[in-house]
């Protein structure tokens, strides 16, 4: 991190501390979009550590909503298998691309049909998520769901399959 205000930006989103952030972003903007080691940025370590005031000042100050860590992982596939809807919420209005896959070729509506976030799932679903998208070993969001049995994601999932 190279940033003249000498905040770690990446404690400050882990710990939801704002007022650090903006110390950050004052002396350097693009400090908000800097990467760690793993390549997580401020705004995925917001979301994966369910800090909704920061990931809310890290959107409204220019943070990447798309932003893809080593694994390709973004900030809402970590939501979508933590469970975090109000930051899911912030992170689609936001534009975030529902459709993006990471390395293992899983979009955010497989995360969240993994884990059993319905709500979200349908809120993906809603915002232009393809239920169809295959990850790389060929799994469908609705494989995933079979697989773990939940029949309420099945028909959630099912309702949104395109037609043959």
């Amino acid at each position: 991190m190279n940033n003249p205000s000498n905040v770690d930006v990446f404690d400050a989103s882990r710990r939801g501390d704002v007022t650090a952030l903006q110390t950050a972003h004052e002396a350097d903007p693009a400090s908000l979009n800097t990467r760690d080691g793993k390549g997580f940025t401020p705004l995925i370590l917001a979301a994966y550590n369910d800090q909704p005031a920061v990931v809310e000042f890290l959107l409204q100050n220019g943070a990447d909503v798309n932003a893809q860590d080593m694994a390709g992982n973004t900030a809402l596939m970590g939501v979508c298998f933590k469970g975090y809807k109000e930051i899911a919420k912030k992170l689609i209005d936001a534009g975030a691309d529902v459709n993006l896959r990471n390395a293992n070729g899983a979009p955010a509506l497989t995360f969240a049909a993994t884990f059993g976030q319905l709500q979200i799932a349908e809120w993906l679903l809603r915002n232009g998520a393809q239920s169809n998208l295959p990850d790389s070993r060929g799994k469908t969001s609705l494989d995933h769901a079979i697989i773990q049995e939940n029949e309420e994601m099945i028909e959630l999932i099912q309702r949104y399959l395109p037609l043959a």
